[in-house]
């Protein structure tokens, strides 16, 4: 467990990481996110920007959250650089905290995950009550350990019927559209590879 503060933590990843960009959106936002039709996005955890910067280039209006200021001031440069600064509204929320307002037509969170204690699934619970009649919530994690995580090793990550139901939704109120494990290649802060796999939880809010 770390002991510095959460937003110092990771004030401090970001400040001593590398400072580029990888211009390119995670492969499972862009998969699942793809086909559905532009309106107003929330990312929680919105790191340098990736993300954010591809719903914005695809059509969305978005806001892009983080718990770091480094990580937003990185992530607003490259929006600014990719000339979509105009469609992305960056906002510094410790989600344990305080939650950004309004209803959205996608919610995504990619590995919303930390060292600290920090009450994950009221976190994703509230990124659901978050989405609007007939959107989306996307919610990516961790499956499996990399070799490089700060996770010790043995650690056992939920399936991603166990993040469901820790979140506890009103099952008739949603349309399970993938609850599922998917290997990737991932590479790690150093330039290193490894076969991960991650949780997807990818549902659809009925239209009540």
């Amino acid at each position: 467990m770390d002991n510095s503060s959460p937003d110092q933590f990771w004030n401090d990843i970001y400040q001593n990481g590398a400072r580029g960009s990888s211009g390119k959106p995670g492969l499972l936002l862009a998969q699942f996110a793809a086909p559905l039709r532009p309106g107003r996005a929330l990312e929680l955890g919105c790191a340098k920007g990736d993300d954010a910067v591809w719903l914005a280039s695809e059509g969305w209006q978005v806001t892009a959250v983080d718990i770091s200021s480094v990580a937003l001031e990185l992530a607003a440069g490259n929006a600014a650089r990719k000339r979509v600064a105009d469609r992305i509204v960056f906002e510094r929320h410790d989600l344990s905290l305080s939650f950004p307002e309004g209803r959205f037509d996608l919610v995504t969170a990619s590995f919303l995950h930390s060292p600290h204690d920090w009450p994950r699934s009221d976190v994703l619970a509230r990124a659901a009550a978050a989405v609007a009649p007939m959107g989306h919530l996307l919610i990516v994690e961790h499956g499996t350990r990399a070799p490089w995580s700060w996770s010790p090793e043995g650690t056992r990550f939920p399936t991603a019927e166990d993040t469901l139901a820790e979140m506890r939704l009103q099952p008739d109120a949603w349309q399970r559209l993938c609850i599922c494990r998917i290997a990737r290649e991932a590479r790690g802060p150093e330039g290193q590879t490894a076969r991960v796999e991650d949780n997807v939880i990818f549902l659809q809010r009925g239209d009540g």
